[in-house]
């Protein structure tokens, strides 16, 4: 699977451990740093030529998000996909977001559409397999901007957090054939629906849209089995 890693430079102004653990979330949840790996801390701590604390630190918080497994004087390896955790966030997603169409297509349907299309035409700029990292980040802009004109922006946090299995999986989605497309064309189908104010065909163009990958979950379990946890 061809993935994009992005590079990043820490700033020594700021606290570093914080740093290599947005670093080392991204690349596991883009699956630059697939499955199973052995995250060898003396290697991270040489990339980023910093102490074994703020390796450690880091390491800890992806243990707590279950991005890592630690085995104690063994290795740290990155955790399998969580197909349950996947299927609890998806649950979660569905509950707070069509209930955030639902509002918005009664509340604000003209103002709310023109800020998605925005952020769709960008989407559609980007719809290549050599930028799944910028199409995969303004996707989540999207679904942010449904939470900031719900009033509900705080509960994206927890949602972000909550998702990181679904996220994995939904990565492995994306280079599937005609994937990007659908995704395009699944936003398209929502936006339409919000600018009409038609309620109950923006939550049903909404839970088609979020339930693409676990409606596929076989075939990703079956073509990536080492990357999956059941």
């Amino acid at each position: 699977m061809k993935v994009n890693r992005t590079e990043f430079a820490l700033d020594r102004s700021r606290q570093v451990a914080p740093q290599i653990l947005e670093i080392l979330r991204s690349r596991i949840l883009s699956m630059d740093l697939t499955p199973t790996t052995v995250l060898s801390r003396t290697s991270l701590q040489s990339e980023f030529n910093v102490s074994q604390t703020p390796v450690r630190d880091a390491l800890i918080r992806l243990e707590e998000e279950g991005l890592v497994e630690v085995y104690p004087q063994y290795a740290t390896v990155v955790a399998k996909i969580d197909i349950d955790h996947a299927t609890q966030a998806h649950f979660l997603r569905l509950s707070i977001e069509l209930e955030a169409v639902r509002r918005l297509t009664l509340e604000s349907p003209a103002e709310t559409a023109q800020a998605l299309e925005r952020v769709l035409r960008q989407k559609q700029a980007v719809a290549s397999p050599d930028q799944f990292d910028q199409f995969d980040s303004l996707d989540k802009e999207f679904h942010r901007i449904l939470f900031e004109r719900s009033s509900i922006l705080g509960l994206w946090v927890t949602v972000r957090r909550q998702s990181v299995h679904l996220d994995r999986l939904r990565r492995l989605n994306l280079p599937m054939p005609g994937k990007l497309e659908t995704v395009l064309t699944d936003h398209q189908s929502i936006i339409d629906a919000i600018a009409s104010g038609e309620q109950e065909k923006a939550i049903a163009a909404m839970r088609k849209h979020l339930s693409g990958t676990l409606s596929i979950i076989e075939i990703i379990c079956e073509q990536y089995p080492d990357f999956v946890r059941r």
